[in-house]
C-alpha cells in the first residue's frame, strides 16, 4: 500500500531498442507479426507486474491497450480514456497510435497483412471470443493465425519479475453473508441445469467470490490469482500453491475443494477431456488456451456465462451493510480531507503529489485501509482533463489559484470499496468553470431523474 507516482519514461526510451528485439525473436520464429495485449491469463484490468508486457515493451502503462509489432510496422490500440497517455509515452516513431473506437486491432490488420503471412499469438492472452475475431481478421488477409506454445516477449525480457505468491486469507463470513457451500451447491444447480458435467472459471473475483478468499496478488484487487473447476457433482478443484496457504485456510479449503497446484490445471482439463466430458466456459473471459486443450483432449465445450456473475452481483444483506459502513468511514476521510484542501491549497505550495498523499493519510487514520482501490487520479488545472491521468515525479503541478483541481480515488476495505471525484475550485472560479461544471451536474441530475424502458442494458 501507499501512493506511489508512476514515471515510464525509461521504458519509452527503451521502446525503440525493445521493439528491434522482439522483432529478430519473430524473425527466428518465422513469425511476421505478434500481438502484445494488456493482460494475463485470467483477462484482469490489472495484471501483476510479471505481466505489464505492454508496459515493458511500449512505455504505456494505461489500464487497457494492445500492440501489434509487423515486421516494418507497429501500432498501439487503446480505447478514448488513454488517447492523449498513449502519445506522451509511446515512442511514435515506432508506434501508430490508435484509438480503438476509430480503428480496432482487427480492421488495422485486415489492412496491413499480406496474404500468406503468420501473425503469432499468445492464446493465453486472448479470449475466446476475441481469437475467433483474430483468426477473421487474418483469413480474410490470407494471412495465417499462429498459437504460440511460448510467449517472444518473456523470452527477450530478462529482468522479468517473479508471479506474485502473495498470502490466501479468508474472507469472513460476516462480510460475505453466505458460506462458500451454499455458493458451490448454487453453481452445480446451475450446471446441471445447463444439462453440464463441469465449468471452468477462469475469473479471480469469480474463485475468489465462490471460495470467500481474497489475496494480494494484484495491485488495488484483493483476489488470488487462481482457476477453478466445478463438477455437477462432487468437490471442486482449486488450482493454487499449497505454500501460499496457511494452516487455517489450508484446514478450510481442504474441507470444500481439492486443492491443486497452478502447474495441475492443463491436465486437469485434459483430464476432462478424457472423459469425453461437456464442460462450460465463458468464451468472453476465458482464455483460448483453456478451450483448446478441453477440445484437443475430447471435452465438448459449451459457451456459457460465468455462472457466478449474476449471484455475484445480487448483493446480500452483510455485503450492504458492509458498503454502507466503507461509505461513511471513507465518506468521513474525504471530507476531512476537503477541509484540509480548502484550509491549505490557496497559499499555492500544495503539489499534485502532496494531495494525493495527504488523502491516503485521512484513509489510513480510519485504521481499517487495506489499500486504495486504484492509483489516485490527482489532476491540477489542465492535468484533470486527462482521462486516467496519474501523476509522476516529471509531471508533478502544483495547485494554483484560481484554477480547476480534480480528485478522483477510492479505499479498498473489508467490508467494502469506494470510489469518489471531485472537483474544486482552488482560489476564484472563472465564468466559464462555472458554467461547464453547472452543464456537467445538469447532465448527471437529468440521467439520475431518467426513467429507462424496461429490459434496457445500459451498454
Amino acid at each position: 500500500m501507499g501512493f506511489q507516482s508512476f514515471d515510464s519514461s525509461d521504458d519509452q526510451a527503451a521502446c525503440a531498442p525493445r521493439t528491434a528485439l522482439l522483432r529478430a525473436a519473430l524473425k527466428t520464429l518465422r513469425l511476421d507479426g505478434l500481438l502484445i495485449p494488456r493482460t494475463d491469463r485470467h483477462q484482469d484490468e490489472y495484471v501483476p507486474a510479471s505481466d505489464e508486457r505492454l508496459r515493458w515493451l511500449t512505455g504505456f502503462d494505461g489500464s487497457a491497450g494492445m500492440a501489434v509489432v509487423l515486421t516494418r510496422k507497429a501500432a498501439i490500440f487503446t480505447d478514448g480514456r488513454y488517447v492523449l497517455q498513449v502519445k506522451a509515452q509511446v515512442d511514435g516513431a515506432v508506434y501508430e497510435t490508435h484509438n480503438s473506437a476509430d480503428t480496432t486491432a482487427f480492421a488495422w490488420l485486415g489492412a496491413n497483412l499480406k496474404a500468406g503471412q503468420r501473425l503469432g499469438y499468445d492464446p493465453w492472452l486472448h479470449t475466446v471470443s476475441d481469437a475467433e475475431k483474430l483468426s477473421r481478421a487474418c483469413a480474410d488477409a490470407g494471412a495465417e493465425l499462429i498459437a504460440l506454445e511460448a510467449n517472444p516477449v518473456d523470452e527477450i525480457w530478462h529482468d522479468r519479475p517473479a508471479p506474485p505468491s502473495t498470502p490466501v486469507v479468508l474472507h469472513p463470513l460476516k462480510y460475505a453473508g453466505t458460506p462458500a457451500t451454499e455458493k458451490i451447491a448454487a453453481v452445480r444447480r446451475t450446471i446441471r441445469d445447463d444439462r453440464l458435467d463441469a465449468v471452468v472459471l477462469t475469473l479471480p473475483d469469480s474463485v475468489c467470490w465462490l471460495f470467500n478468499i481474497r489475496g494480494r496478488d494484484l495491485p488495488h484487487t484483493p483476489v488470488v490469482l487462481a482457476f477453478t473447476i466445478v463438477p455437477a457433482r462432487g468437490r471442486p478443484q482449486l488450482f493454487v500453491e499449497r505454500a501460499r496457504l496457511g494452516r487455517p485456510v489450508r484446514a478450510y479449503l481442504s474441507g470444500i475443494a481439492r486443492v491443486r497446484p497452478p502447474s495441475a490445471f492443463e491436465t486437469a482439463l485434459g483430464e476432462l477431456g478424457a472423459k469425453s466430458k461437456c464442460v462450460g466456459l465463458d468464451p468472453t473471459r476465458a482464455a483460448r488456451a483453456v478451450s483448446a486443450r478441453l477440445e484437443a483432449t475430447g471435452a465438448t465445450v459449451k459457451h456459457r456465462a460465468d455462472p457466478c456473475l449474476l449471484p455475484k452481483a445480487i448483493k446480500t444483506a452483510a455485503e450492504i451493510r458492509g458498503t454502507r459502513a466503507a461509505h461513511r468511514r471513507d465518506g468521513a476521510a474525504v471530507t476531512r480531507f476537503l477541509a484540509w484542501l480548502d484550509a491549505e491549497a490557496d497559499r499555492g505550495n500544495l503539489s499534485e503529489i502532496d494531495a494525493a498523499i495527504k488523502l491516503e493519510g485521512f484513509r489510513q487514520d480510519t485504521g481499517r485501509l487495506c489499500d486504495l482501490s486504484f492509483d489516485t487520479i490527482s489532476g491540477a488545472g489542465p492535468h484533470g482533463a486527462i482521462v486516467h491521468y496519474r501523476v509522476t515525479r516529471k509531471s508533478n503541478r502544483k495547485l494554483k489559484p484560481d484554477t480547476l483541481y480534480l480528485i478522483d480515488s477510492g479505499g479498498q476495505y473489508r467490508d467494502g470499496t469506494t470510489d469518489i471525484t471531485r472537483n474544486v475550485a482552488i482560489g476564484t472560479p472563472s465564468g466559464e468553470m462555472r458554467r461547464h461544471f453547472t452543464l456537467v451536474l445538469k447532465g448527471h441530475i437529468a440521467l439520475a431523474a431518467a426513467l429507462f424502458p424496461a429490459g434496457t442494458s445500459g451498454a
